[in-house]
């Protein structure tokens, strides 16, 4: 294959070769703001056709959506309030990949500190790009199982509210518009798919 170049199927099932040159390269970056949580970039480019653009971005070291599966196909959700949106949502557990932490470490960390268990077995289920207008988080999904009870350890200024609910339910309030976060969305998608395999 041509570098540059993508094979993809159209709609008669056929591969079809498209050859692709966009990449825009950094000319010049810096720092518009840095809190305790946003990177927030401003960076000049080189676009593919040699013109100069600006981009606004935002730098994450990216994080973990973490799905908790109970023995009797239940799954772990929390609720939470969401400032951004004023409004509180539905979400599986996840969190930020702190530094020097691998993907699997900051699963079953954040499982621990939001919901209160271990997890003894952890499967990768899938990656994604929640934001790529604006951010270069990539979100890894974990299927956590064999759960062992403990204790949380939340944040001092966070609250959830952790229950369980069947995977169909889950489903359901997924398609009714019950459930909002793109994230859990995705999430509890995936894991139907992979139970149904």
């Amino acid at each position: 294959m041509l570098m540059g170049s993508k094979q993809i199927k159209n709609q008669t099932g056929n591969e079809k070769l498209i050859m692709s040159n966009l990449k825009e390269s950094t000319l010049l970056s810096s720092q518009a703001f840095k809190g305790k949580l946003l990177d927030v970039r401003l960076d000049e480019v080189l676009l593919p056709n040699n013109t100069k653009s600006t981009r606004e971005w935002i730098k994450h070291p990216g994080g973990v959506c973490i799905i908790p599966l109970f023995p009797n196909n239940e799954i772990g959700l929390i609720n939470q309030y969401r400032y951004p949106v004023r409004r509180e949502l539905i979400e599986l557990p996840a969190g930020k990949i702190d530094k020097n932490e691998e993907p699997e470490q900051t699963a079953l960390r954040e499982l621990e500190e939001e919901i209160g268990y271990k997890a003894k077995k952890l499967t990768f289920l899938t990656e994604m790009y929640p934001a790529v207008g604006f951010a270069s988080e990539r979100m890894i999904y974990f299927i956590a199982e064999n759960l062992v009870k403990t204790q949380t350890c939340l944040d001092s200024d966070e609250f959830v509210d952790f229950f369980t609910l069947k995977v169909s339910t889950a489903l359901e309030m997924v398609w009714s518009g019950k459930i909002k976060d793109g994230k859990t969305i995705i999430g509890l998608l995936w894991l139907s798919r992979y139970l149904e395999n």
